[in-house]
This record gives C-alpha cells, structure tokens and sequence, in this order.
C-alpha cells in the first residue's frame, strides 16, 4: 500500500535586515573609520542593496573603548554591526577596557590603512632627517597630536622614537579628523594621521607629508612621491585594520547575510576608487582565515604594546 502526503514544503527564507542597521564608530567624526562607515552607507542606500538605511553612530570615548563595550553588550544584536580599528586589541591590553575582540563576531575584513608622518607646510621641514634633527636636540619640544592613549597613533609615535633616539611630547586629541586639523591649526608640531584624514588638507596646501610608516612606497600617485622611512635608515612600519564586527551571539545565517553585502559593496567603483584615493591596501578576508589572522593581530600588538611601554 502507498500512502500519499500531500502538503506545502516551505524553503527557508534567507535573512535579512527589517528595520535600519548601525554601525557604531569607535572614533569620533572625520577619522579614517568614521569616512569609510559613513561610505558603506552612502553605497548601499545609493544603489538600494538593501530596503533599509545604515546610520552610522559615533561613539568615540575612552579612545573608543566606548564603542567597542557598547557592541560587546549587545548580545543577539542582529542590526548592529562594528567598524574597527587595530585599537581592538590595544585598548583591553594597555588599558584594561572590559572586552577582549572574540567576545564579538568577526564579519570581514575590508582594508589595511598606512600612516604618514605630517608636518604644517609652513614649517621649516622639507625632509625627514632635518625635522628628526631638530626633535633629537630638543627633547619633548615638539607635539606629536595623536588619537588618544594606548592607540595606534602612540604606538607608531614610541616606535619612532625608539629607533630615531628621539622624544616628542605625545598629545592625545579626538579622532584622527581632529587631529589633522589640529595641525593645519598649528596646535601641534605633527601627525601620524591616515592618508584619508590628511588628505584634503594636504591637497589645500596646509599639511605636508615626510615619510610613509610601511616597508615600501604607496603604489598609487600622488602618495608615491612619498619616501618611507625605511628609505631613511628608519625600520618602522605599522599597517591599521579596517574591518567589521558584529555583537556577541549573532547567527551565522545574519554574517553571511552582511558578508555577501560588504562584498557587493568592496567590489563597487565607489569603495575600490575610495581605496585607491585614500592610500588603503585592499585586504578582503572573511571565516576561519580572518579569525586566524586577528589572533595573530592580537599576538603581535602584546608584543607592541610591552616594546613600547605601554603595557
């Protein structure tokens, strides 16, 4: 005897956003994470990836441990995601912020961000050797303006120090918008602010680049003009994360969701041409081989951190 079932097989609906997502900046408004939050934003409601909008929430405190713990509670928090600086790791090690980054979800990661050294360009300083010179023979004389303590920005600045055999008094300020423009205010003497922070103000004429903090020479012009300070007998280099996070405890079928939509968005002409203009290395990466190169990030900035004295 055969029996037959009749009924309706229902396929699973895949997921997906019902009501407007944030992504929350651990850094205030200007700064290399806020431009390419404020950019995802821009490109997915331009050309309508999904029904809603993404506001992008700042939330720059304790030199962005603000952000991070606020994310690190929002556990399940399908809606929310996170951008993120290489302060992930720094801020829990140096400073005790009550988060450690694999309490959260890794979702992707979109770039790496070089640093310059900056001065106004009105300054006496056309090259490297002449404004290292005069920061040797006059200790803690000159303002190196920087992000906040324990961060990026302090870490490259002792890391210059340490192989220059030189002394800047280090100024902690808001975001790394902040900070650019604390220089072409001449409230500092210099910066190690991301090409996407100076770039505007390089291009009016008010700020001007010394050397790129990486192993070799920006490919894209005009950045390639710029000498690195391993060129300078100075071997100091340190690349930024720019990547996204989602809380605690969210699925994996809402991080494929954000993964297939951060991909839509990298490979537009918006993001690439972003990338190119602002000096960022491409550096998709995703799963299990993301997760593996965060712990090596972690790893690496322990040893930062205790190289620099500031763990």
């Amino acid at each position: 005897m055969v029996l037959l079932l009749s009924g309706t097989i229902h396929a699973a609906v895949p997921w997906s956003p019902s009501r407007p997502v944030k992504i929350v900046v651990p850094a205030g408004e200007g700064g290399g994470a806020d431009l390419m939050a404020r950019l995802i934003a821009e490109v997915v409601e331009k050309r309508r990836f999904i029904p809603h909008r993404i506001q992008v929430v700042n939330k720059p405190g304790g030199s962005g441990a603000e952000g991070y713990l606020h994310v690190s509670k929002l556990n399940g928090d399908d809606h929310t995601l996170l951008i993120t600086l290489s302060n992930i790791f720094t801020l829990p090690i140096a400073l005790g912020a009550p988060y450690h980054w694999n309490e959260m979800t890794p979702v992707a990661r979109l770039g790496l961000d070089e640093f310059i050294l900056w001065v106004h360009s009105e300054s006496p300083y056309a090259n490297l050797q002449g404004y290292l010179k005069d920061v040797r023979s006059s200790p803690e004389k000159f303002r190196m303006g920087g992000t906040g303590v324990a961060q990026e920005d302090q870490i490259v600045t002792i890391l210059i120090e340490q192989t220059a055999g030189v002394k800047f008094a280090y100024v902690p300020l808001g975001g790394g918008g902040s900070v650019a423009h604390a220089l072409s205010e001449k409230k500092v003497d210099s910066t190690v602010n991301n090409p996407s922070e100076a770039r505007k103000l390089w291009k009016e004429g008010s700020l001007r680049p010394l050397a790129v903090l990486d192993k070799a020479r920006i490919e894209s012009a005009p950045w390639n003009s710029i000498p690195t300070l391993k060129e300078k007998g100075l071997d100091v280099s340190y690349l930024m994360l720019r990547g996204i996070f989602a809380p605690p405890g969210v699925g994996g079928a809402v991080i494929s969701f954000y993964q297939d939509l951060l991909r839509k968005v990298y490979d537009t002409e918006e993001f690439r041409g972003y990338l190119r203009k602002n000096a960022l290395q491409p550096a998709w990466m995703t799963g299990g081989e993301f997760s593996e190169w965060l712990a090596g990030q972690d790893e690496l900035h322990r040893k930062l951190l205790g190289k620099v004295g500031l763990k």
